[in-house]
């Protein structure tokens, strides 16, 4: 005979699945799993294909061109208005130049983590967190009215737009065939180069109608249509067709605080070298170079206990990426030094007004767009190494042409120097990533995507930090600074051993750019 407990516990057993909460507890765990595998089959990339067939990797590569506008617009149109900035807020030169140098910084040291943040969370969760961060970041910056939180706005919008920098290559080598790579670079270089070559332009109105707070909002136009375009192309697997793994691979949180402590350090010693304080800046530079050290043995103790390393020195074997990225670090330095050096020039060295600089600008812009559209189509077709080499050279020929130019000189000139260098870069950027990458392990493009633009960036934010400590220099030996409201012949001299500074490093990045190539049948 069952005793009275064994008998309460077996009708509550046989009454229990008819029990309504509990049917309702299963119906509600059997919706959601239904809802989240309809939402996977619904953003993955074979039922995007379904939908929108061939013409989806387009509209894929055009919604990551919108947002890579925005990043890269942040990252230059600030220019415009540094020296109305330093104004207002009473700061010197030196100081403004973080404005520019702080975005770099953060930019160069997050684009390291897109490979684990594509892998972890989904190609399109990642794209869409990155414009969410980069509008609230733009917007926020807007309306500071200290210093030190438009730096930290500034260091937010970096940190978003270095995730984003690497996804379009990482696309344009893994959605579109070898055939159609080139012309998948024309179209997306095109694009984004266009919003740069009319935003100094459409800045340098905004700084005199407005101010300078009117730089931050330009990037939410760009940010809201990606978004939108986002939840509609944007595949929530690889342009491959891989699913996120969700579980998996761990984040190297060794390397990444190494890269993070070896940038900063190498900047700052940069900064603190300017300002006299020599032993100060040997020891942040000497940090610099121990942390670089220290990241290299890092990264081969991971790969040898089969961790996830957050730069595969892999990479390196493959002969026209490790050549590649020489130049990428190289001519970093040169283009984002132009970048922030060519506005001061013009306002602090001719005395022009924002709006004319960016008048000034327009046409070396737009003729770069058109270069890029060209040589794009060209890019997986023709030698990597004559292409870059050739746009070196140009590069190189018009910050020498620069010392050719005086107080006198009319501004048709300028303009000349101007295309000449732009169409240089038009010949560089289709061709490099594309080319130092060709040939590569499929595994192995995201983070080669992500190590080359670190590797440019990081020359940037190098080069925009020498271009400011050599100006402060050289001003100062010529008896001059940029808080006198009036120009000189020698300001312009000042200004003239910079640009010769930058075309030698252009020159000094043909060695590595010859010897991108490689012959056909070599791979990774």
């Amino acid at each position: 005979m069952e005793s009275a407990g064994v008998w309460t516990c077996r009708s509550l057993l046989n009454y229990w699945p008819r029990c309504p909460p509990l049917r309702k507890t299963k119906l509600a765990f059997a919706k959601r799993a239904s809802r989240k595998k309809f939402m996977a089959e619904h953003g993955s990339l074979a039922d995007l294909q379904s939908r929108y067939g061939t013409r989806h990797r387009w509209l894929m590569l055009a919604t990551v061109m919108i947002g890579s506008m925005a990043a890269i617009m942040s990252s230059t149109i600030m220019n415009v208005g540094i020296p109305d900035m330093s104004l207002q807020f009473g700061i010197g030169q030196e100081s403004a130049q973080w404005v520019s140098s702080s975005f770099m910084v953060a930019m160069t040291v997050s684009m390291l983590t897109t490979p684990w943040l594509l892998a972890r969370f989904g190609y399109r969760r990642t794209y869409m967190g990155c414009m969410w961060v980069l509008l609230t970041a733009g917007i926020a910056g807007g309306l500071s009215a200290d210093y030190n939180l438009v730096l930290a706005a500034r260091v937010i919008e970096g940190l978003a737009a270095g995730v984003v920098q690497p996804i379009p290559a990482i696309i344009i080598l893994r959605a579109f065939d070898t055939s159609e790579q080139g012309r998948a670079n024309s179209f997306f270089g095109m694009g984004v180069v266009l919003a740069p070559a009319l935003g100094p332009s459409i800045g340098g109105l905004l700084v005199d109608w407005m101010s300078w707070r009117a730089l931050f909002f330009m990037v939410v136009p760009f940010c809201t249509m990606s978004m939108w375009m986002a939840m509609r192309y944007v595949p929530t697997t690889a342009p491959g067709g891989v699913s996120a793994n969700h579980g998996k691979p761990s984040l190297d949180l060794g390397g990444l605080a190494l890269a993070t402590v070896g940038t900063l350090c190498l900047l700052n010693g940069l900064v603190m070298l300017h300002s006299g304080r020599v032993t100060a800046s040997l020891a942040l530079i000497s940090a610099a170079a121990l942390c670089t050290v220290g990241f290299v043995a890092w990264q081969r103790v991971q790969t040898q206990n089969d961790g996830t390393p957050l730069m595969n020195l892999a990479l390196f074997a493959h002969r026209p990426f490790a050549m590649g990225t020489t130049v990428a670090f190289i001519y970093g330095i040169a283009m984002f030094g132009s970048t922030y050096l060519l506005p001061l020039y013009l306002q602090l060295g001719l005395g022009l007004s924002p709006s004319y600089v960016g008048t000034l600008l327009l046409p070396s812009g737009l003729l770069l767009a058109l270069t890029i559209a060209i040589v794009g189509r060209y890019s997986s077709t023709h030698p990597t190494h004559l292409m870059v080499s050739f746009g070196l050279v140009l590069l190189a020929l018009s910050f020498a042409l620069m010392l050719t130019v005086n107080l006198q000189t009319g501004l048709w000139v300028l303009v000349t120097f101007a295309i000449l260098g732009r169409i240089g870069l038009g010949f560089i950027l289709p061709s490099l990533n594309i080319g130092a990458m060709r040939g590569m392990n499929g595994g192995l493009i995201p983070q080669g995507a992500s190590v080359i633009n670190f590797l440019r960036m990081l020359g940037g934010a190098a080069g925009v930090s020498l271009c400011g400590i050599l100006l402060e220099w050289r001003l100062a030996l010529h008896g001059d600074s940029l808080k006198n409201t009036t120009t000189s012949a020698t300001r312009l001299a000042a200004f003239d051993e910079v640009f010769l500074m930058l075309s030698f490093v252009c020159m000094l990045a043909l060695l590595a750019a010859w010897r991108i190539r490689q012959p056909h049948q070599q791979t990774l």
